[in-house]
């Protein structure tokens, strides 16, 4: 691979060969007429090889995925060469069970949107170039796709919500506050600035060794800290929220772990247990950890609301708070943003959870609002790349940093 300016350019990975055999897989209906848009979408952004097609009225014809997590909870982390080598072996199969189960032969298509930004460079790579040889081959326009853009504009496929609204995507891998104002017009607020709260929940499941715990042996991290969670005493230790002096809308997590770390080395040490074995208080540390991380995601969604209501961005009533991502599945801290919308007379609104963790249809959707839009719909797809660092949208943190509104 030839690397510029920190991206990467694309070769085929597929050979022509393949495409074809792929293509011709599919039985061709002559008579079959579609009056309106359809959009293949293709997301291999991470650790997931999806697909689905979508139509511009939300209907979701047919969608397929393939989930890597139980070979990475076997190596305790995400390993980009394996997650790039299974999206090679899997992605073919995936996007064709979701085209057959649309019965929507590829000709029919309007477009292919594909995950090109941001994300682990190998994986994107696999979806691009898979992508880039099936437009060749069918002559599609081809719409790139901001991972997060996609799963902001989500809620939209399933609820009836209008520009502007505000958005908290809370992931694995990602963690942002963003008002959303159109399709490709976002103001960034706040984001994290060093990990995100789902890598930071893992790495702590991680070091208690929940995989051994005999009701979290096959939850991922986040869920297990979630499902122990439950039994433990959260006031038990105690944990301030991260940056809880710092009046503006951005996160951080990493100081919260390393925290946890040394309560759980000192733990081990008082039970005289070794590295690997399960603590009697991990549902206590599991608490904790849970209603900290919780409590500092709704302080800083609180002051993004309130700047956006100050300075006139949404509605004193009735705006709303989307938030999506794996980290949204948590009810726990979803109950805390509902305190925060119940307070500032917001609502709250979040994707079903298959949506709300990475998938094809958000990918496919985010295709058909650009389609709608006259936005990023590229017929020449020279020069194409993937991004693996992408910002999004026009960074106006400083802004909201130096307003230093107070929380109630």
């Amino acid at each position: 691979m030839l690397i510029l300016n920190k991206t990467v350019r694309v070769f085929s990975i597929p050979s022509k060969r393949k495409i074809y055999e792929f293509l011709g897989s599919f039985t061709f209906h002559p008579g079959k007429l579609f009056l309106h848009k359809l959009v293949l979408g293709i997301e291999t952004s991470c650790d997931d090889t999806a697909a689905a097609v979508v139509d511009e009225t939300g209907n979701v014809l047919g969608e397929a995925i393939h989930s890597q997590t139980e070979v990475h909870l076997k190596t305790g982390g995400i390993i980009p060469p394996v997650a790039q080598q299974l999206h090679r072996e899997n992605i073919q199969r995936i996007v064709q069970e979701a085209l057959s189960a649309s019965r929507v032969s590829p000709s029919e298509l309007s477009a292919i949107a594909t995950t090109t930004k941001p994300g682990l460079a190998l994986s994107l790579g696999v979806g691009l170039s898979f992508s880039l040889q099936l437009v060749d081959q069918l002559k599609k326009p081809f719409i790139p796709i901001h991972h997060m853009e996609a799963h902001a504009l989500t809620i939209r496929l399933t609820n009836n919500v209008e520009f502007p609204f505000l958005v908290l995507l809370i992931s694995g891998g990602h963690c942002l506050l963003a008002l959303v104002r159109g399709v490709s017009d976002f103001l960034l607020l706040g984001k994290s600035l060093d990990i995100a709260p789902g890598d930071m929940l893992d790495k702590v499941a991680r070091r208690l060794s929940l995989r051994k715990h005999p009701e979290c042996s096959t939850m991922s991290g986040g869920k297990a800290i979630e499902h122990l969670a439950k039994q433990g005493n959260k006031l038990l230790f105690d944990l301030k929220p991260p940056m809880h002096r710092a009046k503006n809308c951005d996160f951080s997590f990493s100081g919260l772990q390393n925290v946890v770390d040394k309560i759980i080395k000192q733990k081990e040490k008082e039970e005289g247990i070794e590295v690997g074995q399960i603590l009697s208080s991990a549902a206590d540390i599991a608490a904790a950890v849970q209603h900290t991380t919780a409590c500092h995601i709704a302080k800083r969604t609180h002051r993004a609301i309130l700047f956006c209501q100050q300075r006139g961005l949404l509605a004193q009533t009735n705006a709303v708070l989307v938030a999506s991502g794996g980290v949204a599945s948590n009810l726990y801290i979803r109950k805390a943003l509902e305190i925060v919308t119940n307070l500032t007379q917001c609502i709250l609104l979040c994707p079903p959870p298959r949506l709300c963790t990475d998938n094809g249809v958000m990918i496919a959707w985010n295709g058909i609002e650009r389609l709608r839009a006259g936005l990023g719909i590229l017929h020449d797809t020279e020069g194409i790349r993937y991004e693996p660092k992408c910002p999004l949208g026009v960074d106006i943190s400083k802004e909201v940093g130096e307003a230093a509104i107070k929380v109630p």
